[in-house]
């Protein structure tokens, strides 16, 4: 994987932490995404401590100038990048059980504006460089409460979920990773969308029950996915299926 370039994006801390650092593992260089650049650079030198081609991107992914900026540094120092892995999401809800009814549109927008609207404009501001790469990767950290199928099905673990914000972001995810692998699909670029799972981190609090090398191993197999593999899928942890990986429904 020599030569290779990674960008994440929320990558100083969680399961974006943990995909850069297999990602480095594997010999990529991994470009630390991160709004933050104190946690950024710790993150960057964590990596390198640990043997890592890694360096620090300040990148805000609400912010276009921000993206801007990244995708003129990406092509001025690499030319073109390899794997987009589409991490950084928050989570909001309004009152207890965060109910529709209960939800309001500023919420509804605070989390958009992350989880959905700053994907495309980091994905559109580094398509260019994507396309010059010989088979570029673009991963979109999706979840499996933005399945409808899952989230409707009487003997879903999820059935008792009724957040809106972040379930239907991810939602609206699933479709933006479906039509952007049709777009792309008479090209050597992948466009997958990946379930972690209930991963551990601080979006819920360090609730999950698996852990972000967890969560990352499901990212970093849709990075590095092979020349005849998918494309336009959500793929990852199947809770349902009683563990183990394969494709989830929409």
């Amino acid at each position: 994987m020599t030569n290779t370039t990674a960008l994440i994006t929320g990558a100083n801390k969680g399961i974006g932490l943990a995909t850069a650092r297999q990602l480095g593992g594997l010999g990529m260089t991994v470009l630390v995404g991160a709004r933050d650049a104190e946690r950024g650079r710790a993150a960057e030198r964590e990596l390198r401590d640990g043997g890592a081609d890694a360096r620090f991107v300040p990148l805000d992914v609400t912010d276009a100038e921000s993206v801007a900026a990244a995708a003129k540094l990406v092509e001025s120092e690499y030319g073109r990048l390899d794997v987009l892995v589409n991490n950084a999401g928050i989570i909001l809800a309004d009152g207890t059980l965060g109910l529709p009814s209960e939800t309001t549109v500023a919420t509804m927008r605070g989390v958009y504006e992350t989880n959905v609207f700053g994907v495309v404009t980091v994905t559109n501001a580094l398509l260019p460089l994507l396309r010059r790469a010989p088979a570029a990767r673009i991963v979109n950290v999706s979840s499996e409460v933005g399945s409808i199928a899952v989230m409707t099905d009487p003997n879903s673990a999820l059935v008792e979920l009724t957040s809106v914000p972040y379930p239907s972001s991810k939602t609206a995810l699933n479709m933006l990773t479906a039509m952007y692998a049709k777009e792309l699909r008479d090209t050597p670029i992948k466009v997958n969308a990946a379930n972690p799972g209930y991963c551990a981190t601080d979006l819920n609090s360090h609730h999950g029950f698996r852990t972000p090398e967890q969560g990352a191993e499901v990212s970093v197999h849709l990075a590095t996915l092979p020349a005849d593999g998918p494309s336009g899928l959500l793929w990852g942890f199947q809770m349902d299926a009683g563990g183990g990986y394969g494709v989830l429904p929409w």
